[in-house]
């Protein structure tokens, strides 16, 4: 019977020991490669104080415009376009415009960096299934493993400040993309793809001019879903020194003021919904317009 208590303080002893070479194996990589990483992301951070500089210094008129132009492109209906303008107006007269031009820059590049990787990593899942096999654990734990526990890590490594965020909202907010991308493209059908061969389409042209046009609306319901994914982390990224609706939201918590949070939560609210109407009814357009046989 002796085992059975010396074993759990065996067990404690090893488990110390392997929580203290893992700290001590990511502090020595964050010692080597931190600078080099930052390097590596400073021409993405360059490009979001661009934009954020860019969407708060312009006028608002012309900014509502813009994004009312934007709106009525995506979803060519008035009444989506007109809400939009009154959400901005209202947002812009309550006090909260530098807040939310910086959270919609945020959201921006980070929809931005998040198509840009996971559409090709989506495709790569639908042409080997070894790869799917390989890319789907690891989207399981990104989209299940508690965000402030990969916070941990990114702030080791690039400290408190905007990257840190737009890394986190990015890996949270990644999965949706991948996933949709590669069952819109394995759902083409396969009498399409036979046609294509009995044509004579190379490998390159199946992809970009049948697999990609059809897989289309799965793909923008991706981009729906990976946007309101990254708009859920604007709080959460707002601890570690992002910019935007969620710091006022955070002072609202930490100092329980509930007209500043509601306020603040109620302008993020706006702009998930505008994002939400607005490529729901593009992806439905597009679904429309691959029915009928125009595509």
């Amino acid at each position: 019977m002796d085992w059975l208590i010396e074993f759990p303080s065996l067990g404690r002893r090893d488990l110390s020991a392997l929580r203290q070479s893992v700290d001590e194996g990511f502090r020595t990589f964050s010692r080597a490669f931190g600078d080099n990483l930052e390097a590596f992301f400073s021409p993405l951070l360059k490009f979001l104080i661009w934009f954020e500089n860019l969407l708060t210094n312009a006028p608002w008129p012309l900014v509502i415009a813009a994004i009312a132009l934007l709106a009525w492109l995506g979803a060519r209906s008035w009444k989506i376009t007109v809400g939009t303008i009154f959400a901005f107006l209202v947002i812009g007269y309550f006090g909260m415009w530098e807040d939310t031009m910086a959270t919609l820059a945020m959201i921006s590049v980070a929809t931005f960096v998040c198509i840009t990787v996971g559409i090709p990593i989506g495709i790569l899942m639908a042409r080997s299934n070894i790869a799917q096999r390989i890319v789907t654990p690891i989207l399981d734990i990104m989209q299940t493993i508690p965000s402030f526990v990969y916070l941990i890590p990114v702030v080791m490594l690039l400290g408190i400040g905007k990257v840190p965020g737009l890394l986190a909202v990015c890996i949270y907010a990644l999965p949706p993309i991948v996933r949709l991308t590669n069952l819109g493209i394995r759902l083409v059908d396969k009498d399409v793809m036979e046609a294509a061969d009995a044509f004579g389409a190379s490998a390159r042209e199946k992809l970009f001019g049948v697999q990609i046009p059809l897989a289309l609306p799965n793909i923008f319901a991706g981009v729906n879903q990976t946007i309101m994914m990254a708009l859920s982390m604007v709080v959460i990224a707002s601890m570690i020194g992002v910019k935007g609706l969620g710091t006022p939201v955070l002072r609202a918590i930490s100092n329980q003021y509930l007209a500043l949070g509601l306020m603040n939560g109620l302008a993020i609210v706006a702009l998930a919904i505008i994002f939400d109407r607005v490529s729901q009814t593009y992806g439905k357009r597009l679904q429309a317009y691959r029915e009928t046989g125009h595509g």
